[in-house]
């Protein structure tokens, strides 16, 4: 088995910017092309995807078990996708406030006890978004407020089957996998 070398900097930046420039940016992202010398000192470029929300997750779990999933057609992927509610807060909110927020709009549910049980990024290879995913408890039932550009469908189904879903690859989406399998490891501690 090998271990990291201990004398290692893990915060050592190898890689030198020359320049950068903003190629496109809306209100939701900005796409940037810097010029680089990579670890090898070669010349390059980086694209890198900033995001200017940060990816909010919640996995809503009642008193038997049960989870929902909200499905939608994602543009990018031209497929259907079932997921955990979710969506994306300013960086200048609190996470919480708008993880609750987006439960709220897109499944109707409130909750009294919520935890933070992961920080993670989607793809740190071009973007710098970075997500948090939240378990939801102790819920009640309300009106969903759909954005306009949302069309969602509602599933209430057993936590298992949402993992078992994952496990399947039925669940692709990266915050929807690493959330419910945290969710599912968080609530089987409790009760070890």
């Amino acid at each position: 088995m090998h271990y990291p070398d201990p004398s290692l900097d893990e915060n050592h930046n190898p890689w030198q910017v020359l320049s950068t420039e903003v190629k496109y940016h809306n209100p939701w992202i900005s796409v940037r092309e810097d010029q680089v010398l990579n670890p090898g000192g070669g010349r390059g470029i980086y694209g890198v995807v900033t995001m200017k929300n940060k990816a909010l997750g919640i996995v809503p779990v009642d008193d038997e078990g049960n989870t929902w999933l909200v499905g939608q057609y994602r543009y990018p992927l031209s497929e259907y996708s079932w997921e955990i509610p979710m969506g994306g807060g300013p960086v200048e909110l609190d996470v919480l406030e708008s993880a609750q927020r987006e439960l709220r709009e897109e499944t109707g549910l409130t909750a009294r006890r919520w935890t933070n049980i992961a920080r993670l990024h989607t793809s740190n290879s071009v973007t710098d978004e970075e997500g948090f995913v939240f378990l939801a408890e102790d819920l009640t039932a309300g009106e969903l407020e759909p954005e306009e550009t949302e069309d969602l469908r509602l599933w209430k189904l057993p936590l298992a089957e949402a993992v078992q879903m994952v496990m399947d690859n039925r669940i692709t989406d990266a915050v929807s996998v690493a959330g419910l399998l945290k969710a599912e490891k968080v609530l089987a501690g409790r009760k070890a």
